[in-house]
C-alpha cells in the first residue's frame, strides 16, 4: 500500500485544538480535551481530543499510516499533522502551536534554548522515529541501474557536471549507453531537513564547498520544487533530470533510483535493509532521553546505503499540560511499538531496532 501525497487536514474529532504546553488549560475556543492513559499506546480506546503536529514531509506516508490505526484503536482521538517541512515543523513547536515536530534533522544551533524554554518545566528532546532512507532519482529513459559516486553527486548538485555522459558519469558507468541530455538537478526550494541529511552527506563524503543546510544554497543553482512530492513529481515529468527524495516518494512514482558508492568505495542498491545498516552504526550524541544521533555518511559497512534520515518527533520531556502528555505519550508508544514499527517497511522506510528502539521507547514512556 502506498500512500504519497494522500495526508491532509483531519476534521477535529475532540473539542480542542491542543494548547501550547506548560498549561492545563489553554484553548482559546473554550473547549476541553480528556484523554484517558493507556499502557499499550491507546489500545484501550480509552484516548480522547486531538494531537497538532506539524513538520517532516518525509514520514508524511508513516504518519499517514500511523494516524489511521491509531484513531482506529481510539476512536475519539485525532492527528492534525501538517506535513509542512522541517524547518516550519520546529518553529511551530517551538511558537507552541503544536504538541510535537517532526523534523528530519535534530535540534540546533539556537533551537533547543528555544526549545526549552518552550517547554517551560522540562526540556525538548529528540525522539528518531522514521528511518527515511533517501534516494538519488534520475529520468533518463535507456539507462538502468546508474552508478554515482559521492564526488560525482557534488559535481552534479553545484552545477559542474551539467551533461549526462560527462567524463566522471562515464567512469562510473562503463557499460551504460549514456546520452548527451543536459542533466536538470532538482532540489527543495523549501527548508527541508531532506536537503540538510543530503549536504550533510555530499559534505562529508564528497566535497562539497558549501555548509549543510536545510535551505538548498542559491550558489549551487539547480531548480527547486516545495516539498519531497513535488520534487518527485518534478523529475517524473523532466527527461534529464535528477533529484533526491525520500524512497517512499521515489517508489510511489516508480522513479529509477541510482546506486550510491559507500566508503568502501562499494556501489550500493537502495533498500530498507540496506538503508538500516548505516542507521544501526549511528552514534547518540545527546544525553539522556534526547537521543540525537550521529550518523556515519561514510560508512564502511558492506552493503550499506549511505544517504540516509532519521525523522524525530520533538516534543516535551515534560512541561506539555496533562492533556497533551497523554495524547503524545499514547500515539509515541503506538508509533514505537512492533505493530508500529512493521508497518514501516513496506511504505518504504526501515523500522528502527535492537538497542535504539529500547531507547526510543524509554524516551517515550517518560514523556510527562
Amino acid at each position: 500500500m502506498k500512500y504519497a501525497g494522500r495526508l491532509a487536514a483531519v476534521a477535529v474529532v475532540g473539542a480542542l485544538s491542543l494548547a501550547a504546553c506548560g498549561t492545563d488549560n489553554n484553548n482559546p475556543s473554550g473547549g476541553s480535551t480528556t484523554a484517558a492513559s493507556s499502557s499499550a499506546g491507546g489500545n484501550d480506546a480509552g484516548l480522547s481530543g486531538t494531537i497538532n503536529a506539524a513538520g517532516s514531509s518525509a514520514q508524511a506516508n508513516a504518519i499517514d499510516e500511523w494516524k489511521k490505526n491509531f484513531q482506529a484503536k481510539n476512536p475519539q482521538a485525532s492527528l492534525n499533522y501538517q506535513p509542512s517541512g522541517s524547518g516550519a515543523g520546529v518553529q511551530a513547536f517551538i511558537q507552541g502551536q503544536v504538541a510535537f515536530a517532526g523534523s528530519d534533522s535534530a535540534l540546533k544551533d539556537d533551537e533547543p534554548t528555544q526549545a526549552d524554554a518552550r517547554c517551560k518545566t522540562g526540556k525538548a528532546i529528540n525522539i528518531p522515529m522514521v528511518t527515511g532512507p533517501v534516494a538519488v532519482v534520475y529520468n533518463l529513459p535507456g539507462v538502468e541501474g546508474l552508478q554515482l559516486s559521492p564526488k560525482t553527486l557534488v559535481g552534479i548538485f553545484n552545477s559542474k557536471i551539467t551533461k549526462w555522459d560527462d567524463a566522471a558519469i562515464k567512469a562510473e558507468n562503463p557499460s551504460a549507453q549514456l546520452p548527451s541530455t543536459p542533466i536538470q538537478a532538482m532540489h527543495r526550494s523549501d527548508e527541508s531537513g531532506t536537503s540538510d541529511n543530503f549536504t550533510k552527506f555530499l559534505k562529508a563524503t564528497g566535497g562539497w564547498p558549501y555548509e549543510p543546510a536545510k535551505a538548498w544554497p542559491a550558489e549551487a543553482k539547480g531548480q527547486g520544487a516545495k516539498g519531497s512530492d513535488q520534487v518527485a513529481a518534478s523529475v517524473k515529468g523532466t527527461e534529464g533530470s535528477v533529484g533526491y527524495v525520500e524512497l517512499s516518494y521515489a517508489e510511489n512514482s516508480a522513479l529509477q533510483k541510482a546506486k550510491v558508492s559507500n566508503g568502501a568505495g562499494e556501489f550500493v542498491e537502495l533498500t530498507a535493509d540496506s538503508a538500516a545498516k548505516t542507521v544501526e552504526t549511528a552514534k547518540i550524541a545527546g544525553t539522556g532521553n534526547d537521543l540525537k544521533l550521529e550518523i556515519d555518511y561514510a560508512t564502511k559497512t558492506a552493503g550499506a546505503y549511505p544517504i540516509v534520515l532519521v525523522t524525530y518527533e520533538i516534543t516535551c520531556e515534560k512541561g506539555l499540560s496533562a492533556e497533551e502528555a497523554k495524547l503524545v505519550k499514547g500515539f509515541l508508544t503506538y508509533t514505537a511499538s512492533d505493530e508500529g514499527q512493521a508497518a514501516l517497511k513496506e511504505l518504504g522506510y526501515a523500522p528502527l531496532a535492537g538497542d535504539l528502539l529500547t531507547k526510543v521507547r524509554t524516551a517515550v514512556e517518560a514523556i510527562s
